[in-house]
């Protein structure tokens, strides 16, 4: 009872203090024979004192008189009856009432420490609570609702608002302005019938706590806010470098494969443990996946009927996505579960404003795909899209330059047969009737003679010439010897020496054989006329289903794949195989020819 922090009520003190008296009497009384006053005046001390340290000081008091005249009635002979004496009793009065208000004052006190002691312990567990809801809280404002209704509730309020902006106080409320010096952080709302201690309690203890916690809350905001806004900024720069990478092997005229296992390997930094696929739409309404997921045996492919993502792409020209593939009837979501897929989500790929295909990013763990996968995919969609146009793009180019490299071919060769057949046999035939006619002559026409024989003469000439022409036009000696024995009679014929080192070992298609063919005379043509060489080494082989000729001399170097006619239109021809031709000549250093065409692809 001493520690409470308010006394049992005044009506309870008379009574404890009638019945400490009476009781303390009592005592007397049985003791009576022979004990001294000093023990009475002891006894009654204590009831005094008992009164004194739960009670108010008026209580304490009124039982010190009490206590007097009780002690002075029944204790002082002659016994029951009032013998006052002036020294004594007031002594006695003096002493129980110092001695009273001495002990209300420090049992006040007491009670006044223990109350305070049990406020801080509640502030103290109520500043805990503000701060689990303030300074944990992702959003301030909605967190001050339930701080406050704990706060009225701790200190027993009718309502309290917490505001986070400047509220002017009114009749109804008191307003306490939260600050941090003169930077304004809130405003704390109160009843105004609040009582003066608990104003003062809120203004000197709450107040302060209040204004800690909002400057620790807007420092908190503000580095959550720097950490989301540099970690966006941070996922920004690594989305771009991502794209920059791939937009790179793009521009470079990478095959679409290399382009696509490059941007798998982005998306998997940013989206997790998936796998992307690439799908071409076809014209039976299937779709065929090209990359990601094919099946080693070959392409795998996807019926569009029913759910499934690349036929919501088709159907809306839209991104989409299915969160779980359990449970979804149709053929195409048979296929996708025998895959092993939980989930996947796919954006389309235009190419040329055509919708050419889908590209889909699938989970095989999870049911959900990240929020972030369509737009993750979107980005690299334009990319995809160019990559593919631009492989159609090579595709077509290197068809036509194939159909042009054919055609002229066999323009050649056709322009070849008739020189040889037409032109070339009319020679020989006339030339064979000047040496008939020639022959048939009398001798005494000498001079006749000697110019059927002139004639005979130059059109053997104009024969030999022709031939070298039908030579340069097409090589007829290939279709008989094939591609070594061209290359044979070129070194023969060739003004420069030349090394040979062949292992070609079978034929080849005719346009690779033809493509070598000019490659050889060409290069030789050089090395006599520009190169100034003494010597030019030839290598061919066949490995690995890839031809490859090395042309090499010592001439002066300097060679310009860029200037000429001659060597562009054999690069063309090269290419058009799908072949690659490489120049090397540092001045004064000789010049090297290095051609590499697949015989598969040629064939």
């Amino acid at each position: 009872m001493l520690l409470r922090p308010h006394p049992p009520p005044s009506w309870v003190g008379l009574v404890v203090a009638t019945a400490c008296v009476a009781v303390e009497t009592l005592v007397m009384f049985a003791l009576r024979d022979g004990s001294p006053l000093a023990v009475a005046g002891a006894l009654y001390f204590c009831g005094v004192l008992i009164v004194s340290m739960v009670w108010k000081p008026w209580l304490s008091v009124l039982t010190a008189v009490i206590s007097v005249l009780a002690f002075s009635f029944f204790q002082v002979p002659p016994a029951l009856s009032f013998s006052f004496s002036a020294s004594r009793d007031l002594l006695i009065l003096l002493m129980f009432t110092g001695a009273g208000l001495a002990t209300s004052h420090l049992a006040g006190l007491a009670r006044s420490r223990a109350a305070e002691a049990a406020e801080r312990r509640q502030e103290a567990a109520l500043a805990t609570e503000l701060a689990k809801h303030i300074l944990c809280a992702d959003d301030l404002r909605s967190a001050l609702v339930p701080a406050a209704r704990r706060l009225a509730e701790a200190l027993e309020l009718r309502s309290a608002v917490i505001e986070l902006d400047a509220v002017p106080g009114d009749a109804q409320r008191v307003a306490f302005p939260l600050c941090d010096g003169a930077t304004r952080l809130g405003t704390l709302l109160i009843p105004a019938d609040v009582p003066k201690r608990t104003l003062e309690r809120l203004r000197q203890r709450v107040v302060p706590t209040l204004e800690s916690l909002l400057y620790a809350a807007r420092d908190h905001e503000a580095v959550v806010t720097s950490l989301n806004a540099s970690r966006k900024v941070t996922m920004l720069v690594a989305e771009q470098a991502a794209w920059r990478r791939v937009a790179t092997l793009v521009a470079r005229g990478a095959s679409l494969n290399e382009v696509f296992e490059a941007m798998t390997e982005e998306l998997c930094r940013s989206l997790g443990e998936v796998r992307t696929t690439l799908m071409r739409y076809e014209p039976d309404h299937t779709a065929t996946c090209l990359a990601g997921l094919n099946d080693p045996h070959g392409p795998t492919s996807v019926p569009l009927d029913g759910h499934s993502v690349a036929g919501a792409v088709l159907r809306t020209r839209r991104p989409a996505r299915i969160d779980g593939y359990d449970g979804i009837p149709g053929p195409a979501a048979e296929t996708v579960r025998g895959l092993g897929i939980r989930s996947a989500a796919g954006v389309p790929v235009m190419v040329q404003g055509r919708l050419w295909g889908v590209l889909a990013a699938v989970s095989f763990t999870a049911d959900t795909m990240p929020p972030a996968a369509e737009r993750r995919l979107s980005d690299f969609s334009d990319l995809i899209a160019t990559a593919v146009a631009n492989a159609e793009h090579r595709a077509q180019l290197a068809a036509s330059r194939a159909r042009i490299v054919t055609a002229t071919d066999n323009a050649r060769r056709q322009f070849e047969r008739d020189l040889h057949d037409g032109v070339l046999q009319r020679v020989v035939s006339l030339g064979l009737q000047l040496s008939m006619t020639e022959a048939s002559m009398p001798p005494e026409l000498t001079t006749y003679k000697t110019q059927l024989s002139r004639t005979a003469q130059g059109l053997n000439g104009v024969f030999e010439t022709l031939q070298e022409v039908s030579r340069g036009i097409h090589p007829a000696i290939m279709s008989m010897g094939g591609l070594g024995a061209s290359i044979r009679t070129l070194a023969r014929r060739s003004e420069t020496p030349v090394d040979l080192d062949l292992h070609i070992g079978r034929r080849l298609p005719d346009p690779t054989e033809v493509a070598v063919y000019y490659i050889v005379s060409e290069a030789l043509a050089n090395a006599a006329k520009h190169a100034r060489a003494t010597i030019v080494h030839i290598r061919a082989e066949t490995e690995d289903q890839v031809f490859r000729l090395s042309i090499q001399d010592d001439g002066v170097g300097g060679a310009d794949l860029g200037e000429g006619t001659g060597l562009i239109g054999l690069q063309d021809r090269v290419e058009a195989l799908g072949g690659h031709m490489e120049v090397v000549s540092p001045p004064r250093q000789g010049t090297a020819l290095l051609v590499k065409i697949p015989i598969d692809e040629a064939a």
